[in-house]
């Protein structure tokens, strides 16, 4: 049987046969297997419930305002806070960095 660092060793060498293109598809999936967000929604069942009456009108009501308006950007969201771009983002992040 394979030991951990057999199989390692078989991974690396299979990588260094690949074509760019290749290797960033790889790096790609490993990304998704490691990140715990991705793994939870690949995870997740699939959202079959239809939408209420009340969801549907809200958003045809979206719909009809956007062809009279222009979208409103995050920046702007963001600003009616008082928040930046840069601190919505450090808030999302897990865990917090410390504060500086």
């Amino acid at each position: 049987m394979a030991t951990a660092a057999d199989v390692k060793l078989q991974a690396h060498a299979m990588i260094d046969r690949m074509a760019p293109k290749q290797v960033s598809a790889v790096v790609t999936l490993l990304e998704a297997m490691l990140d715990p967000v991705s793994r939870a929604l690949a995870n997740a069942p699939v959202e079959d419930e239809t939408a209420s009456d009340e969801e549907s009108l809200a958003a045809a009501a979206s719909r009809e305002w956007l062809r009279d308006h222009e979208p409103i950007s995050n920046r702007e969201m963001l600003a009616e806070f008082g928040l930046s771009e840069a601190e919505f983002e450090r808030m999302g992040q897990t865990p917090l960095p410390a504060d500086r």
